[in-house]
């Protein structure tokens, strides 16, 4: 039995991880509001900037011209690429681990369709765990995740855009967790390249309106920058799940260890009452060896 001294050891130890985890709650909650706002107004820039797209696009093709290289969807798929974007830091529950084992399944799954299957990485955790698996890692971008910007991912589309462009990919996949609220993140496999216009424009949409510069210049130019726009929108996405997860796993935490202090209190309230039990007895019997 643990003597009252470790006991008292180690409810002091319990107690300083609860401040701490309790400390952690507190910032991923005000840092999960700020993100939080920041994917509400990124929302439908990005959803309309796809609509545009989708409207030039339609309207070139059905004009038999060529829209753009990044919507170009090759029938050959031989080089593809899994871009797993994961967080910096840990404490945040299994929000790195199911974004790493999807990121597995979809290797697993896609690897005997193509000759070449790569992996670039964003952020430290999905690129310690495949480095350890021994994956070839084509690219690993960070230092972003903690301040995304738009200049970041405009930056990394930029890179990725050329290697498509230039036939060194033919198909990117992007695996990221979706925000839905503070306890609840969905992992998305999204398919980044070929950029895929959404399939909800009507006819009735297609109104013609006169273009300055013309319809091919500028596809030209929106095109890469909707492809910027998706690739900061999972960013943000993605840093307002982790400040979730965070929040809810240091909640956890947190209870976690006043039940744990709760349960060391009543084992050192029993083990102190036992020790005078017994020091009591002993006098007692001390005392009537005497009397006798």
């Amino acid at each position: 039995m643990a003597s009252l001294r470790d006991i008292r050891k180690r409810i002091r130890s319990v107690k300083s991880s609860e401040k701490i985890t309790k400390a952690m709650k507190m910032v991923a909650a005000s840092k999960l509001k700020r993100a939080q706002d920041e994917v509400k107004k990124t929302r439908p820039y990005a959803d309309k900037m796809g609509e545009v797209v989708a409207q030039l696009a339609q309207r070139l093709e059905a004009q038999g011209e060529f829209p753009h290289p990044l919507l170009a969807n090759r029938l050959v798929k031989k080089r593809v690429e899994i871009v797993v974007l994961t967080s910096d830091r840990g404490l945040c529950g299994a929000f790195n681990s199911n974004i790493i084992r999807r990121a597995q399944r979809l290797l697993f799954d896609i690897h005997d369709q193509h000759e070449e299957v790569h992996i670039s990485t964003l952020g430290k955790k999905g690129y310690d765990a495949f480095r350890r698996e021994g994956l070839p890692i084509r690219m690993n971008y960070t230092g972003f995740l903690n301040r995304p910007s738009y200049a970041k991912a405009a930056e990394i589309a930029h890179e990725i855009g050329e290697a498509y462009v230039k036939d060194e990919l033919d198909a990117v996949f992007l695996v990221y967790n979706e925000f839905k609220s503070a306890i609840s993140q969905k992992v998305v496999v999204k398919q980044m390249l070929p950029v895929t216009p959404k399939e909800n424009v009507t006819k009735e949409s297609l109104v013609d309106y006169i273009y300055e510069p013309s319809q091919k210049e500028l596809l030209e130019h929106l095109v890469p920058r909707h492809f910027a726009t998706e690739l900061f929108q999972a960013f943000l996405e993605s840093v307002a799940s982790e400040h979730g997860a965070r929040m809810t796993a240091m909640d956890s935490a947190t209870r976690n260890a006043k039940e744990m202090i709760s349960s060391l209190t009543l084992g050192y309230n029993r083990v102190r009452q036992a020790a005078i039990t017994k020091e009591l007895m002993e006098i007692v019997g001390g005392a009537e060896a005497l009397s006798g």
